[in-house]
């Protein structure tokens, strides 16, 4: 697996799913490979092994522009040197080094993200090179992957690709509430922000509609932004005094119980795809005020709230501190729609992926990489209802022998899926509609 910072996962979706799927795979025999970025200045020598996954450490620039594009290309060099039955790229921002990978004939799946030419924090060249990149992955991807139905759709309308589409998976946990006191908090008693100072986040926002709101209970934002100065200066200039900054909260224990015990979780994710922070909030029961865009409707469906202003904030703020039974019941639907995000399925669902690209089954002929014009900036409507579990799943195949899949491109788990039954080409995992 290539192109993400790696496991142990400490930051985003990808590594979340690295962490998650890799781990799966190898408990299921498969020899699973992740691409890790070396930590600058670390005491310690980095592990060289995580859960059943063998990792692979390099350097990367320490440039925002460059960061990623960086370690990735370090790692396909090392990754075409020590070969692998198939390779799981991370990010479409990768996709200049995908022939690097079509010409050692290592098959390769791209997992494309989410709508990245849209955030903010991109000036127009930023953008473009995103623009371009998303036509590069559909061309020179052998699969493509989707983490949500929005996403999903847009490739088709606006390239007409093919997807698998594989989501996140989100634990059930009850953490309890015993660690609430170190911050001086209460079960219930404060509201939730969690999520990295970007625009596109809307942290502004929330923080915005809250200072204006008359709530009672106390905001607590988690989160912060290293390339993000200017965005976080502006966030603190709205807050006020009841508002809490707790900066990045990397105890994942103590972050499990501030989802679980808060009074709302107000999500202001708007252009990633499937979030991992929403699934996990939804896991620990919390009731949940979301961005209103496809993505966050498709896995909330009625059982969320849904904002656009400051306004909005200040509404829903007031109606939900109004009505404390119906948080709870807003609490045990978010549960009942994560039950259908199961990190087993979602792991299942890549290791077939495995083996048809090890098998090489899979369209010979790609997408031209064409932008279709009329969709050149849009995606498809929200989709309310469709469940997370409604993955795009190859037939399930008996575990096989464990295969030595060699290190891939973005801290993806590398898979050497074992020999399985012969697929028809009909039967591939690329969720044509």
């Amino acid at each position: 697996m290539v192109g993400t910072r790696g496991v142990p996962a400490r930051y985003g979706g990808f590594e979340t799913a690295v962490e998650e799927v890799g781990r799966r795979l190898a408990d299921r025999g498969h020899e699973v490979v992740v691409y890790c970025r070396t930590v600058p200045g670390g005491a310690e020598p980095p592990p060289a092994e995580h859960q059943g996954m063998r990792l692979v450490h390099l350097p990367a620039a320490r440039l925002r522009a460059l960061e990623t594009l960086s370690h990735t290309a370090l790692s396909v060099r090392h990754l075409v040197t020590h070969r692998t039955d198939a390779a799981i790229v991370f990010n479409a921002a990768n996709s200049p080094l995908l022939p690097a990978l079509r010409a050692a004939r290592i098959p390769v799946a791209t997992h494309v993200d989410g709508l990245e030419w849209k955030r903010a924090k991109w000036g127009p060249t930023g953008r473009r090179y995103y623009r371009v990149a998303e036509a590069l992955a559909v061309r020179w991807s052998d699969v493509l992957i989707a983490d949500a139905q929005g996403i999903a759709d847009y490739y088709r309308d606006a390239f007409a690709a093919p997807t698998t589409l594989l989501t996140y998976g989100a634990p059930l946990i009850e953490p309890g509430a015993d660690r609430l006191a170190e911050l001086g908090l209460q079960p219930r008693g404060y509201h939730l922000v969690v999520a990295r100072f970007e625009p596109e986040n809307h942290v502004d926002v929330i923080v915005e509609g809250y200072a204006a709101s008359a709530a009672t209970r106390p905001l607590v934002v988690v989160g912060s932004a290293p390339y993000a100065d200017a965005y976080t200066r502006r966030v603190h200039a709205l807050a006020d005094c009841r508002v809490r900054f707790l900066g990045g909260v990397w105890d994942q224990e103590l972050l499990d119980q501030l989802y679980a015990n808060c009074c709302t979780y107000l999500h202001g994710h708007s252009v990633g795809g499937t979030n991992p922070s929403l699934l996990r909030a939804i896991g620990a029961g919390a009731a949940v005020t979301a961005f209103d865009v496809d993505f966050n409707r498709e896995v909330l469906a009625d059982a969320g709230r849904f904002f656009r202003t400051p306004a909005d904030v200040a509404r829903e703020l007031a109606a939900v501190e109004a009505d404390p039974d119906g948080v709870a019941r807003a609490g045990e639907r978010a549960r009942e729609r994560a039950a259908g995000y199961d990190w087993g399925e979602v792991a299942v669902g890549y290791e077939e992926l495995a083996r048809h690209l090890a098998a090489r089954r899979y369209p010979r002929r790609r997408p031209s990489g064409r932008r279709r014009p009329a969709s050149a900036d849009a995606t498809t409507p929200p989709v309310p209802g469709v469940p997370g579990a409604a993955v795009v799943l190859a037939p399930a195949v008996v575990p096989a022998p464990a295969v030595v899949p060699a290190p891939a491109v973005v801290p993806a788990p590398a898979v050497v899926p074992a020999p399985a039954p012969t697929p028809a080409v009909e039967d591939l995992p690329v969720g044509r509609r």
